[in-house]
Parts: structure tokens; sequence; C-alpha cells
């Protein structure tokens, strides 16, 4: 039997592995946004899961030739979660960030588990409350202030000229769609082996888009010191390191408790912003942020409270 000190040892490394999940996630934006002019955006998702896959496929080719009847037979499934988890998500943020700054990014981001709640009650009927619709609408009201860099009634007239609000916007809700199908994953498919066959596939859907990044648009990735750091940190720190610890730490703590330490990323995302890119917050920034995670404790702490 576990001593109290070792129970308490255990929770102090999910604790540390959490933290340093959430750290390497938020540094993802900031890379993206520091490269922006040096990398094009498809180029740098396509060759970060490429690099996670060469790390991680060697451990799962195993998993995956045993559970290939499972695969067979939800195929639609997995291809569907790949698109949006791998293929859609990070793209999406890195087209985003070709034009908006890091912090805004990061904010929008941290709508995230309101989208989630949403789709839960949309796609499986989970119930909710009118608390929890209230904090949803109420983060809703931030991220209009931040689109609208603080000026609500001329939301269109920000939205023009390429802005990058909406590609984030739709890795938000791509991103959202994504968890919310992570209950339909097949019982017999281990994480490590989802994480193998999800990366796999969406590396596979990203090639066409990446080919059309080199052959049309005439965008190519140049091999220097800047885009391999960078490429080497999205792909082994945002995603393998990422990938491994979260799921221990999940499975230490529990999804319910782990599920609070996402709001650390917009921490850590705003802090390296400001160290690294100079970023500063203006007040539609706090304002944004406030009505965010304002909903955030409606929807998803409070909220749950009142359901139970």
């Amino acid at each position: 039997m576990p001593t109290n000190n070792t129970k308490r040892n255990i929770e102090w490394l999910a604790y540390l592995l959490l933290i340093l999940t959430t750290l390497f996630w938020g540094g993802n934006f900031v890379v993206g946004r520091a490269v922006h002019a040096d990398i094009p955006p498809i180029a740098l998702a396509w060759w970060r899961w490429l690099l996670a896959l060469l790390i991680i496929l060697p451990f799962t080719l195993r998993p995956l030739w045993q559970a290939r009847g499972i695969i067979r037979q939800h195929w639609v499934c997995l291809s569907l979660m790949s698109l949006l988890g791998v293929t859609g998500f990070n793209t999406l943020v890195y087209l985003g960030l070709q034009t908006l700054p890091a912090s805004n990014a990061i904010l929008l981001l941290s709508a995230c588990p309101v989208f989630i709640l949403a789709f839960s009650w949309w796609f499986f009927g989970d119930r909710i409350n009118r608390l929890q619709i209230i904090g949803m609408l109420v983060s809703l009201g931030g991220i209009w202030v931040l689109v609208s860099k603080g000026a609500p009634l001329q939301l269109f007239s920000q939205l023009g000229g390429g802005n990058g609000n909406l590609w984030v916007l739709a890795a938000v809700i791509s991103w959202a769609i994504y968890s919310v199908m992570l209950r339909l994953r097949p019982a017999g498919l281990g994480g490590l082996a989802f994480f193998g066959l999800t990366s796999l596939l969406g590396l596979l859907f990203l090639t066409p888009f990446y080919l059309f990044e080199i052959l049309v648009q005439d965008k190519m990735l140049t091999f220097n010191t800047t885009s391999l750091m960078s490429i080497g940190y999205v792909g082994v720190f945002a995603s393998v390191a990422a990938f491994l610890f979260w799921n221990r730490g999940v499975e230490i703590l529990t999804p319910s408790r782990a599920g609070y330490f996402i709001h650390l990323i917009p921490v850590w995302g705003l802090i390296l912003a400001s160290i690294f890119l100079a970023e500063r917050l203006q007040m539609f920034h706090w304002m944004g942020m406030a009505l965010i995670f304002c909903g955030i404790w409606l929807a998803t702490l409070l909220g749950r409270r009142v359901t139970k």
C-alpha cells in the first residue's frame, strides 16, 4: 500500500507534468507567431507532425497492428478526429498567427472549455443549466471584445483584410469538437496507439494542403537554425512531450482535476509573448480576458456544482 507521502509525491509529479504541458502548449503560440515571416504556416504544421510521428511511430507500430480490426471498424470516426485534432487545429492556429498577435490568439483559445460544453450539449445531449448558458454568453462577449479590439459595434470592420481572428476561432471550434468526440474513441485502442494513428492520418490529410502551399502559393521552407529549432520545439515539446505528460497527469489526478490546468495555457502564453515578442496587453485584452474567464467560471465550475 502506498503511504501518504508517496501519494503526495505522485500528485506533485502530476502537477509538474501538467504545468510543463501547459507551458509547452502556450509556447507553441509564441513560436508560431515568432516565425510567421520565416516559416510558411502549413509547412510548420506539416513538419511538426512528421517529426512527432517519426518519434512516436516505433512505439506504436505493434499496438496499431494489434488493433487493426478496431481501426477498420471505426475508421470514419478516427479519420474525422485526426482531421479536427491534428490537421485542423494547429494549421488553423498557424494561419491565424500570420496576422494576429500571439496574445490575441491565446486569449481566444482560453474560451475553448465553453465551446466544449456547448458541443457536448449539442452532440450528446449533456445536461446544461441556466448558469452554464449565461457563462457561455459571457465568454462569447469576451471573444466579441477581443475580435473587435474593444469596439464591439465595429466588429465586422475589424474582420476585414485577412484578420487572423477567424482562423483562430475556427481552430478553437475544431479543437472543441475533437475534444467532445474523444468519448467515441474505441475502447480497444490505447492512448499511445491512438496518438500514433491520429498523427499519421492527420499528416496524410495535411499533405495536399502543404503541396498547394508549395506548388501554387510558391511558399518554400528554408532549412536553417531558426526553422530547425522551431520545428524541433513544436514537434518534440508541444506534441510528443506534451501528450505524454498530459496523459500521465490525467491518469494520476483524474480528468476532472487535471482539466483545470488548461487555464494555465493563456497565462504561460501571455508571459512568453511579453518576454520574447514584446507584446503588451491593452485595455481591450484585459476586458476580453476578464469576460472569458468569468464565463468559464460560471459555466464549468459554478455551473457544474449547480448541476450536481
